[in-house]
C-alpha cells in the first residue's frame, strides 16, 4: 500500500504525490485529495473550485501540451497515462520538462503556467483534475506542439504511430521558440497616492497602482469586474485616516465604508480567489491602557472613537481571508503632511509649539512599514497579525517634537507641553489612546530587524 508522500521535480512547484491505495478482490480505494494531510506535506492549499474528468476511449489518445491559467491536481480514476509537463513561465526554468507514468497510486500538483500533456496507455482511461478557478468560454492560454524537439518528450507510443490520436488543434500548436512565456501573477496596491502607498510602490515595482478614482473598493460592480484572476497579492493601503472628522456626521459613514466595508469586500475576494491580502491597522483599536512591553497582537480590541472602531471592524473582516497579514502600526510618518514636517516648519518659522506630552509610543516611517511588508511576503511568514513600528525607546509627541527641533538646528526648549485633555478642550476631536507602544517580538521572530525610530527620524530630516 505504501504511505502518502510528496516528491519534488525539476519544475518548481510541480509536485508528485504518491497515494496509498487500499485494494482487495473487490477493487481499490484511495484518498484522492486529502487537504489536511497533503498541505502538511508541502502541497499548496490551492482551494479547488471545479472537478473535471477526461475519458480516453482507446490507448494512444494524446492531449496537450496546454498551459491553463490555474493550478490543478491531476489523478487517474482508471487505467494509466503517460504525463509530461513543460514550464512555460517566464524565468530561468522556462522550457524545463518532467514526465512520469500516472496510475491510481500517483497524483500530480501542476502550478499555473506549467503546460501539461497526457497520453493514454490503456483503453478506457479516465483521469480527473481539480482546478482552483472556473473554466469560462473564450479562455485562451499558451500551448506547445507535442513533438517540439526542444523539449523532446519521450512518448511511449510514438506520435507518428497509427495508434496515436491527436486533435487538429494540438497538431497546429506552436514550437517553444514561438511561445510567449506566462507572466507571473501581479500585485495590486490600493491607496497608491497616500503616504504608505507611495512607500510601497518602489518595493513592488511591477505592481498595479490604484486609488479611489481607479477602483472604488466600496463599489460591488467595480470589484466584480476587476480581473482578479491575474493577481496573487493585494496590499490594501487605502484608508480613511481623518481621525477627528470620523467623529462628525459627515465623516462617520465615510470612515465605516473605507475602513470596514472595503476591507471586508477585499477579504471576500481574497478568500474566493486564493489571493494573499495585506491590510494595515492602527494602535487606535486599543484604549491606550499601559501594558508592560507594549500592546501585543492578541490583545483584545477596545477602541475609544469611531476611527478605532472602524479599523477594528476592518481587522476582523480581513482575518476571515485564509491568506492574510494585518500589519498594526502607530504614528505613521511618510511623504506629504505629517507631524515631523509640521514641527520642522514651525521651528524654521520661529513658532514655539505646545505639544502633547502624555501620549507615548514610537514613530513608524512608511519606509519601515513597506520594508516589513516586503519581508513578510517574501519570507512567507505565517499568516496573521504583526505589530510594525520603528524600534527603540518609546517617547511622547513632545519628546519627538524636541528631537525635530534639535535635529534641524533649533533650541528644543522652545517646545512646551500640554496634556491631551488640555489640547482637546473646546474641539471636536476623537479620543486618543495615551499608550500606543506596540510590542515587536512577533515580527522580530520572523527575522526582521526594526530600525531605531531616532535613527530613522534623523535620516528622514536628512
Amino acid at each position: 500500500m505504501g504511505e502518502l508522500r510528496v516528491e519534488t521535480t525539476p519544475i518548481p512547484g510541480l509536485l508528485v504525490v504518491h497515494l496509498p491505495v487500499h485494494g482487495d478482490e473487490r477493487g481499490w480505494f484511495k484518498e484522492n485529495w486529502q487537504r489536511e494531510k497533503m498541505v502538511a506535506l508541502g502541497l499548496p492549499d490551492f482551494g479547488p473550485v471545479q472537478n473535471n474528468m477526461s475519458y480516453n476511449a482507446t490507448r494512444g489518445a494524446t492531449r496537450g501540451i496546454h498551459t491553463e491559467p490555474w493550478d490543478k491536481f491531476v489523478s487517474v480514476a482508471t487505467g494509466k497515462v503517460f504525463a509530461a509537463w513543460v514550464d512555460m513561465r517566464a524565468g530561468e526554468t522556462f522550457g524545463a520538462t518532467y514526465w512520469c507514468e500516472v496510475d491510481e497510486s500517483v497524483a500530480v500538483f501542476v502550478p499555473r503556467g506549467v503546460g501539461n500533456a497526457y497520453q493514454a496507455l490503456e483503453d478506457g482511461t479516465v483521469y480527473a483534475y481539480l482546478v482552483n478557478d472556473h473554466w469560462r468560454p473564450g479562455t485562451t492560454y499558451p500551448a506547445l506542439h507535442l513533438a517540439d524537439p526542444d523539449v523532446a518528450i519521450p512518448w511511449p507510443i510514438p506520435l507518428d504511430s497509427a495508434d496515436v490520436e491527436i486533435s487538429a488543434k494540438d497538431h497546429a500548436n506552436p514550437r517553444l521558440g514561438e511561445v510567449e512565456p506566462v507572466a507571473p501573477k501581479k500585485t495590486l496596491v490600493t491607496g497608491c497616492r497616500g503616504q504608505l502607498g507611495q512607500a510601497l510602490a518602489p518595493l513592488f515595482p511591477d505592481a498595479t497602482l490604484v486609488d479611489l478614482d481607479d477602483l472604488d473598493l466600496t463599489d460591488e460592480a467595480a470589484l466584480a469586474a476587476w480581473p482578479w484572476e491575474d493577481y496573487e497579492l493585494i496590499l490594501n493601503a487605502a484608508a480613511y485616516t481623518a481621525v477627528d472628522k470620523a467623529e462628525t456626521p459627515e465623516g462617520r459613514p465615510v470612515a465605516w465604508a473605507a475602513n470596514a466595508a472595503a476591507p471586508a469586500a477585499l477579504a471576500r475576494v481574497a478568500a474566493a480567489r486564493g489571493i494573499t491580502l495585506v491590510h494595515y491597522s492602527t494602535d487606535y483599536v486599543f484604549d491606550g491602557s499601559p501594558v508592560s512591553g507594549g500592546h501585543t497582537e492578541d490583545e483584545r480590541f477596545a477602541p475609544l472613537g469611531v476611527y478605532g472602531q472602524t479599523k477594528a471592524a476592518g481587522d476582523l473582516a480581513v482575518a476571515g481571508a485564509p491568506r492574510h497579514y494585518v500589519l498594526r502600526t502607530s504614528w505613521v510618518i511618510g511623504e506629504g503632511h505629517n507631524f515631523v514636517r509640521t514641527m520642522a516648519r514651525l521651528a524654521a518659522d520661529g513658532v514655539d509649539p505646545a505639544v502633547v506630552s502624555d501620549q507615548v509610543g514610537r514613530l513608524t516611517f512608511t519606509s519601515e512599514l513597506a520594508r516589513a511588508t516586503a519581508h513578510l511576503v517574501a519570507t512567507r511568514a505565517p499568516y496573521g497579525t504583526y505589530n510594525v513600528t520603528n524600534g527603540g525607546t518609546e517617547r511622547s509627541w513632545a519628546d519627538y517634537a524636541r528631537k525635530v527641533f534639535e535635529l534641524t538646528g533649533h533650541d528644543p526648549a522652545r517646545v512646551s507641553t500640554v496634556t491631551t485633555e488640555e489640547y482637546a478642550a473646546g474641539k471636536v476631536v476623537s479620543p486618543r489612546p495615551l499608550y500606543s507602544t506596540l510590542a515587536l517580538d512577533k515580527l522580530a521572530a520572523t527575522g526582521f530587524v526594526s530600525v531605531d525610530a531616532d535613527e530613522a527620524l534623523a535620516a528622514y530630516l536628512g
